[in-house]
């Protein structure tokens, strides 16, 4: 059986990266505490959120816990390089660490990636390492050939590594479903970190990719559960302004919600924990606040009669799994 990580919640490291606006690092300090205290031990976090800065506070955090008390995942895919001249806002990221990103995909880049990841965390292991970013909204039409790069490079360091018991697991950390088929076919992976494509809005892993996990044994753990603000009272949509018609779905969802006297939140993360393809889900905090509200929503109640109203007003598929099921 492959690696399960700690959970269903945990917490995702972008936020503490200074995604789209600074995080002091107080806040940073006191949103891992309180993700803690709620019983979270599932952290993820990848040189890329805020160029390193995410692994330096999540390290100096989980340095201080027992480490087998936790689950860590990291990411590959992109090597850090000095620099002077790094603009203030430099891909979604603000006031990041003085680095440039790379894209590298090879083998040398995969072991050079964690080998840098260690040196930042200031741990002795990662457990779980993510390809990160292979796809077609970062590569483009590109992105099958970074794709094969992965797979002839990347991928087979990822293996050797798990065999050697360096790391327990790896896969890919995408928001896309096409390039985790790809690894399926290509590659032994043992885990997907896959973000916003299965949630109250999205659910685009459910036809192809849940069923191809589930007959090769592999688990999937979910990011973005809500789509990046507008299953949380925002009105982004995978970091875009969203469609007229998703606004729509989203508030007619958030009206069933509201009739049963549930909290939206809640209800998008509980969905996704109930696949029993999904290994965790991790929505990201940028507060202490936001840290522990996500620990309680996880453990709100939701009267069974929600799920039924919103498959009959056609927001859910027949086929999707819910809390009570």
């Amino acid at each position: 059986m492959s690696y399960i990580p700690h959970g269903p919640l945990g917490m995702g490291g972008a936020p503490l990266g200074n995604l789209f606006a600074p995080v002091p690092e107080a806040d940073a300090e006191a949103s891992l505490r309180a993700a803690w205290d709620g019983g979270i031990r599932h952290f993820d976090t990848a040189p890329h959120y805020g160029a390193g800065l995410s692994e330096h506070r999540m390290g100096h955090f989980l340095r201080a816990r027992p480490r087998d008390a936790f689950t860590l995942s990291t990411k590959v895919g992109r090597l850090l390089a000095p620099a002077q001249d790094v603009p203030e806002h430099d891909e979604g990221f603000v006031a990041a660490l003085p680095f440039r990103r790379r894209f590298d995909y090879s083998a040398a880049g995969a072991r050079r990636s964690i080998e840098d990841s260690l040196q930042r965390l200031g741990l002795a292991r990662i457990d779980v390492v993510y390809i990160h970013d292979c796809s077609e909204d970062w590569h483009g039409p590109a992105w099958r050939e970074r794709m094969a790069e992965a797979m002839a490079g990347a991928a087979r360091e990822l293996t050797e590594l798990r065999r050697q018991g360096v790391i327990r697991a790896w896969g890919l950390g995408v928001n896309l479903v096409e390039p985790c088929l790809v690894a399926l076919e290509q590659s032994e992976p043992d885990l997907f970190l896959i973000a916003g494509r299965y949630t109250l809005l999205d659910h685009t892993a459910l036809t192809r990719l849940f069923p191809a996990c589930a007959a090769r044994g592999v688990k999937c753990v979910l990011g973005g559960p809500y789509n990046s603000g507008l299953l949380a009272g925002g009105t982004t949509f995978n970091y875009e302004a969203a469609s007229p018609e998703m606004v729509v779905r989203a508030r007619a969802i958030a009206g069933i919600c509201a009739r049963h006297g549930v909290d939206l939140k809640a209800a998008a993360l509980q969905f996704c924990a109930a696949h029993p393809q999904v290994a965790a889900v991790i929505p990201g905090a940028r507060t202490a606040a936001e840290a522990a509200e996500n620990a309680m929503l996880m453990q709100a109640d939701i009267p069974p009669s929600l799920w039924v109203d919103l498959r009959q007003a056609g927001l859910l598929p027949d086929a999707a799994p819910t809390p009570e099921d």
